[in-house]
């Protein structure tokens, strides 16, 4: 019998191939557990949110973190994901060498006008394995804000957060 495998990339097979153009230049991917997972399109609702968020984080912010959108994370060996916007500490060269590690993420946000399913139960353990402290998940689909926060591992060695709340967005 032949057993059939899916081929797992690190994260260092992963840049390659968007360096030799391997995906195109417009195509939304990330790298999740070696998995290439494509995203889906940005709808206006999730634009508007995610202008607004980026605007506001910025000014309550500036001088003291950046503010990334959409740009990727490290998560040792094989996830780089593309969060919609991440907090990070500040470093002299802007990450310029890396991006930025689980260590040096202050709050990470998801905005989900679709997939909430995926950033709950896929995301979700990503992040609280890496050691994210704070994960938001903007969830446009039922108007609510959840708040992740203490990473953990839990029941049956899956790794969860042990706070968290869900508030409406007015």
């Amino acid at each position: 019998m032949t057993v059939v495998t899916a081929q797992r990339f690190t994260i260092a097979e992963y840049q390659r191939l968007a360096e030799l153009g391997f995906f195109r230049e417009d195509e939304r991917v990330e790298l999740i557990k070696g998995e290439v997972i494509q995203m889906t399109a940005k709808v206006t609702p999730y634009c508007v949110c995610e202008t607004l968020l980026c605007q506001e984080l910025i000014q309550l912010l500036l001088g003291r973190a950046m503010v990334r959108g959409q740009q990727p994370i490290i998560i040792p060996d094989h996830s780089e994901p593309e969060p919609d916007l991440t907090i990070v500490r500040n470093v002299n060269d802007n990450y310029l060498s890396s991006h930025p590690k689980a260590s040096e993420i202050l709050l990470l946000i998801e905005i989900s006008n679709s997939i909430l399913k995926y950033y709950q139960e896929v995301k979700l353990p990503l992040y609280a394995e890496a050691g994210i402290s704070e994960y938001w998940i903007f969830n446009l689909i039922n108007h609510r804000l959840e708040f992740y926060s203490e990473p953990c591992q839990g029941y049956k060695s899956n790794f969860d957060y042990r706070r968290s709340q869900i508030d409406l967005i007015p």
